[in-house]
């Protein structure tokens, strides 16, 4: 089931052997590389099988038993035939070109289609033949009717339209065709460019140029064009050195625009400082000082500057002053510079030969090198090439220059009699090796002409060498020279022009000439012998200067020659060094990238301590306040305490005993820890030493109950500090055992630090070793140099010896440098004698000049201070005095307390005036008062008169006014009424007295 068939196997119950199982169906439904069957059941009645398998298929078979199965469908499984080993396999189809049964069928239905389309367009062709056919029909019978019956071409036409869209979709055709072959197009195009940017443009021409009167000749050197790996090497670290430019310019103005900032922002500053904000006076007198107050200020801050100034000077002077036994610190960094600089003048072979930072070669270093020293001989040949192009195109001027002066000369000659003709120099001709560059020029005559002639060499079936289609092609190329001047045929011919001509003249002149004419004749004939042979001058001269430039440039290019042989040389030795340089590559940058981990290491360490080192002071910091402040609380508890207090040791008991258990506590955890105690315990007072007495006795304090007769805010407050120092005990302990742990990190990062250090120096020493190895192998390559024999000075009794390898060898340039150099150190040596000899009798004089200085000094000052003592009575400081000569502060005070006074006499003078005010509107009320007062006494002795009356009605005419009882009562009603009206009214005016 692998490949995806079914077999089925027909069994009986009687026999169930393995003989069995020979007969079967096969059955191959499913796909033979991807239809593996997955899965495979029968349905519920037995009655059909299903399978699936991977290829996606479900099949289902009809199961029949015996009974069901007719009889014309009943299968005899045929016994395989015998003799099929002795037959001959089937031989497979092993051509690749033969065509499979697939490709076979394919081709077939290809070769109908393309059949039945071909029938079709032949139909459509004879369609139309047959309709060109009748058209032409009909222009003919067209043509032969009369003019005026005749129908114009355009009435042919059913529609213009037509020939429009006919047009239009030829034009979209066209279009589509070009777009169809633009991509071609552009592929063959850009495979031309890469063959002629691979094979010609890498490549420049070879010219030759050849003298005109002799057989020496000058060429140009072959040269590829140059790489550009140097350019952009150049041009990167250009442009890095740019970057590194741009960023060392900004990074100063940066700076000073940091410097101008606080120049700029200073003279703001006093002016804030000079003038504060004061309210604006009002008074001229407030003014006036004021102004007085600014002219101290400016001339008092003047003076200031002035001592600033001078001060300032002074410390830049002492600033400046070296010690006695100190150097010059510019010419020890430039002996330091050449130190490091200056290299080793010791033999590179020597074991102690040492290697500055400048002589380090590597793999980069010698890369850069090999590309200057190349590009450098690309530069010199460059320029060799243009000095011979430059002669080319000199000798192409020359021809045509030559040419102007031929023509001039026949000109001449022609007024001339022949045997008078000088014989002119032949004109030089360009050779095909000087103009190489039409080698490759063509156009479309010359590829028709090659064409033809490829043609006929291959009909000819000639060789290459015998065609003429090369002595064409190539006739083609270079333009043919002109005749030679020197060609008997052409000088024949002109001879005879000017003959004929000389013959007509004679014919045209029959009278003879005069005395004077004759004379003007002779005077033309010997003004034209004489340009003639200046103008052959002019042309020797011409090819004698070009060859005489063509033979100084041939020798400048032999001594060219030479030193780039050189410079070849050169670089086969720093290719050799290059391949050394490679092989030892791999260990320096492994010691690099060790020196680079290290160092960076080292870096991290350091800073890693200084954080330690900063964290370490804090916590010092952190416990000398907590032991402060731990002192404060003593010295607070014994101030609480007092002198005489009974209750001390009981209070200090109370304290300590809390300080005891933490104490036990802490010595129970932190067992393994070192005891840092002592110290403080040295530095606490005697107090708690006496605590600390007083709480070793076997003593039990309740601590929680006030004891009878001490005070209680006393034992609270005892209670607070106890609970305070435990707080900072506490702490004071955490602090150190950070304090502790930051110290251990700090010693192990230490220690580490020392070990990174030390493999750094090792390090270091692997790596210059290893650069003096490599400097060894590098020696011990052999480098060429061409000497000649007077240049060998190491010579033995007089011969030269077999072993040069004791000697040295200089280029002349060095060797002259060298016995100058001797010279110039000679004169130096001598020079800085005189230097140091003059130095130090100016020593001596200033040494004298100062002594007198200091003399003079002293002089003064006594002279100073004496008359100080007569005048003033005392040393005066004038500095000090002219600084605080006037005390602007208390200046300004007073002219604020001015101001003050004057805000304050306005204000009491608003005062005044409002008192006055009140005092008028008082003095009103007064009145009004006093009028009030006085009705209101008039109105109590009516009142009085009235009750009077009242008693004397009522007692003496009682029984008279019996019968009037009811209006008394009114009327007394209505008086009472009255007087408390007049009551109340007094009561109001009492208020509003009071």
């Amino acid at each position: 089931m692998q490949d995806g068939s079914l077999r089925a196997y027909p069994l009986n119950d009687k026999d169930l052997s393995a003989d069995a199982l020979k007969d079967y169906w096969y059955l191959n439904v499913h796909d033979n590389d991807n239809g593996q069957i997955r899965g495979i059941c029968c349905s519920h009645d037995d009655g059909c099988l299903i399978t699936c398998g991977e290829d996606g298929n479900i099949f289902m078979f009809d199961i029949w038993s015996e009974e069901e199965l007719p009889k014309e469908l009943k299968v005899i499984i045929p016994p395989p035939r015998s003799g099929l080993e002795k037959e001959k396999a089937t031989e497979d189809i092993k051509d690749p070109d033969a065509y499979t049964i697939e490709e076979y069928r394919q081709k077939k239905e290809y070769e109908r289609k393309m059949k039945e389309a071909e029938e079709k367009k032949n139909k459509k062709r004879e369609e139309l033949n047959a309709l060109r056919h009748d058209f032409a029909f009909l222009l003919q019978k067209n043509q032969e009717l009369p003019k005026h019956m005749q129908l114009h071409r355009q009435e042919f036409e059913m529609d213009r339209r037509i020939f429009e869209e006919l047009d239009r979709q030829r034009l979209q055709r066209i279009q589509l065709v070009q777009k169809e072959l633009a991509w071609e197009h552009e592929k063959q195009l850009t495979g031309l460019q890469k063959l002629q940017t691979q094979f010609r443009d890498s490549l420049e021409f070879t010219l030759i140029v050849h003298a005109i009167q002799s057989n020496h000749q000058i060429s140009t050197y072959s040269l590829l064009t140059m790489s550009q790996k140097y350019a952009q090497d150049k041009k990167h670290g250009d442009s890095k050195w740019a970057v590194l430019k741009e960023k060392w310019t900004a990074l100063k103005e940066a700076e000073q625009a940091e410097v101008e900032i606080p120049r700029e922002t200073s003279p703001n500053e006093a002016e804030k400082l000079e003038t504060p904000e004061v309210r604006k006076p009002t008074t001229r007198y407030i003014e006036s000082k004021r102004e007085k107050i600014g002219r101290l200020v400016e001339k008092y801050d003047a003076l200031k500057a002035k001592i600033m100034k001078r001060r300032a000077e002074w410390h830049e002077l002492y600033k400046s002053k070296p010690r006695d036994n100190d150097e010059n610190s510019k010419d020890a960094e430039e002996i330091k510079a050449a130190r490091e600089n200056i290299g080793c003048y010791r033999l590179k072979t020597a074991t102690n030969y040492t290697l500055t930072e400048d002589e380090h070669m590597n793999t980069e270093k010698k890369m850069m090198q090999l590309a200057t020293l190349e590009h450098l001989i690309h530069r010199m040949k460059m320029n060799m090439n243009k000095e011979i192009v430059s002669l080319r195109d000199l000798k192409v001027s020359v021809i045509d220059e030559i040419k102007s002066l031929v023509k001039e000369v026949k000109s001449i000659q022609a007024s001339l009699d022949v045997s008078e003709h000088l014989p002119i120099p032949l004109i030089p001709q360009l050779h095909p090796d000087e103009v190489p560059e039409k080698i490759i020029e063509y156009n479309s005559d010359v590829l028709l002409k090659f064409k033809e002639e490829q043609a006929a060499k291959a009909k000819l079936k000639e060789p290459l060498e015998g065609c003429p289609s090369s002595r064409a092609f190539r006739h083609v190329f270079l333009q043919t020279p002109p005749v030679e001047e020197g060609d008997p045929m052409a000088q024949t011919g002109d001879a005879s022009a000017v003959v004929t001509e000389e013959q007509e003249a004679f014919e045209m002149e029959k009278a003879e000439p005069t005395e004077m004419e004759l004379e003007i004749l002779k005077r033309e004939k010997i003004k034209n012998l004489s340009l003639q042979e200046t103008l052959i001058k002019k042309i020797n001269t011409l090819v004698i200067s070009f060859d005489a430039e063509l033979r100084l440039l041939r020798h400048k290019k032999l001594k060219m020659d030479v030193q780039v042989k050189s410079a070849d040389l050169r670089c086969i030795t720093c290719c050799e060094e290059l391949l050394i340089l490679k092989k030892l590559e791999i260990h320096e940058d492994l010691l690099e990238e060790q020196i680079c981990a290290l160092i960076n290491e080292q870096e991290d360490i350091q800073s890693k301590l200084k954080s330690y080192l900063t964290q370490m002071e804090d916590r010092k910091c952190e416990i000398v306040m907590l032991q402060e402040h731990e002192r404060a609380l003593y010295a607070s508890f014994e101030a609480s305490l007092g002198e005489n207090n009974e209750f001390a040791d009981f209070l200090t008991s109370i304290l300590k005993k809390e300080v005891e258990c933490v104490e036990k506590e802490e010595a129970e955890r932190e067992a393994d820890e070192e005891n840092e105690n002592e110290e403080e315990d040295d530095e606490k007072p005697d107090l708690k030493t006496d605590e600390e007495n007083c709480g070793s006795e076997d003593v039990v304090f309740d601590d929680s109950v006030c004891p009878e007769g001490c005070s209680e805010d006393l034992f609270l407050n005892t209670m607070q500090l106890r609970q305070q120092r435990i707080g900072i005990e506490k702490a004071l302990t955490e602090e150190k055992q950070v304090a502790a742990d930051l110290e251990k990190e700090y010693n192990v990062l230490a220690r580490k630090a020392k070990e990174v250090e030390t493999s750094l120096d090792t390090t270091n020493r692997e790596l210059e070793a290893f650069q003096w190895e490599k400097l060894q192998r590098l020696n011990e390559l052999y480098v060429v140099v061409p000497l000649r024999l007077h240049q060998v000075q190491c010579l033995v009794d007089g011969e030269m010896p077999r072993d040069f390898s004791q000697a040295l060898v200089f280029t002349n340039q060095a060797l002259q440098y060298l016995q100058k150099r001797i010279v110039d150190i000679r004169n130096e040596k001598i020079m800085q004698r005189e230097i140091h000899k003059k130095a130090r009798e100016q020593h001596k004089h200033l040494l004298q000049d100062k002594k007198e200085m200091e003399t003079e000094i002293q002089r003064l000052e006594e002279r100073c201070n004496h008359l100080m003592m007569e005048k003033f009575g005392r040393l005066v400081d004038f500095e000090a005095v002219q600084a605080h000569s006037v005390n602007i502060p208390m200046e300004q005070m007073k002219v604020r307390i001015m101001e003050k006074e004057y805000e304050h006499f306005v204000e009491l003078k608003e005062w005044e005036e409002r008192i006055v005010a009140l005092q008028h509107q008082l003095t009103k009320l007064t009145r009004e008062n006093t009028s009030k007062l006085h009705q209101l006494n008039r109105f109590c002795h009516e009142k009085h008169q009235l009750e009077t009356e009242l008693e004397s009605l009522m007692t003496g005419q009682g029984r008279e006014f019996q019968g009037t009882q009811t209006t008394d009562m009114k009327e007394t009603a209505r008086l009472e009424s009255r007087l408390v009206h007049r009551a109340r009214e007094m009561a109001f005016l009492r208020e509003e007295i009071n």
